[in-house]
């Protein structure tokens, strides 16, 4: 059933229906590769490709892809066999069954995708994609700058080298330092243990952006649905 493109539009999540109005006007947008600058053009949501400014845009209502601040203490399972709080109960509004993408440690808290997606699921997590992740973690001791290159070269710890894309010294004081890292492998409690490595032990460790998500003004166990321009812009990240 064909709609009008910027009713469309709207209900993917790019914006009101008057901005969308203006973004088509302004021949920003494409239906089947071609621009379209009618106002009164019709598409079927269900087989028609739209792109905003070259990005895609999701217009399949089963698909849903969810932001969510795990918090502390929480296991990155939808079902816990040993009972222990896990994602499945903050997404319960959902009628569609989500799936976690990648996985925070339970000491962990900060910003974990979920989706129903399985291809983007896929690129998000496999290792030839090197999606980015951003922690801010609070660390043991006085960090100096120096760190920062040490760790962008790279360190070697049990399971093989590693290194850093991106170091900060957010904050340096005598008992504890605060650091933003970004690194895009995946192992297992990664920046606990490339920390430990250099003698700085985290003491708090927080995700707050995972590809182009960041977890902006989130709050622990709260949600939100990522769509429109931002789901366009995560799945263009990984060749979507």
């Amino acid at each position: 059933m064909k709609e009008r493109l910027q009713k469309v539009m709207a209900h993917a999540g790019v914006g009101s229906r008057r901005y969308s109005e203006e973004l088509i006007t302004q021949g920003r947008v494409e239906v089947n590769g071609a621009v379209v600058t009618q106002l009164g053009t019709r598409v079927d949501p269900a087989v028609d490709h739209i792109r905003v400014d070259g990005l895609s845009i999701e217009t399949n209502e089963d698909l849903l892809t969810v932001a969510l601040y795990k918090p502390t203490g929480v296991v990155s399972t939808m079902d816990d066999e040993m009972g222990r709080p896990s994602l499945a109960q903050y997404v319960t509004e959902f009628p569609q069954r989500l799936h976690h993408v990648g996985r925070l440690d339970e000491d962990t808290e900060g910003l974990i995708l979920l989706s129903n997606d399985g291809e983007l699921t896929y690129r998000l997590t496999h290792p030839k994609y090197e999606v980015p992740k951003t922690y801010v973690a609070r660390v043991q001791g006085t960090v100096t700058r120096g760190l920062g290159r040490v760790l962008q070269q790279g360190i070697t710890l049990k399971d093989g080298p590693v290194r850093v894309d991106k170091f900060v010294l957010r904050e340096a004081a005598q008992r504890n330092s605060i650091v933003e890292i970004t690194l895009h492998e995946g192992r297992n409690r990664l920046v606990r243990r490339m920390m430990g490595e250099v003698g700085h032990p985290v003491l708090e460790l927080v995700r707050i952006k995972f590809a182009t998500i960041t977890a902006g003004h989130l709050k622990p166990g709260r949600t939100r649905i990522i769509r429109g321009t931002e789901l366009s812009a995560l799945k263009h990240s990984v060749g979507l």
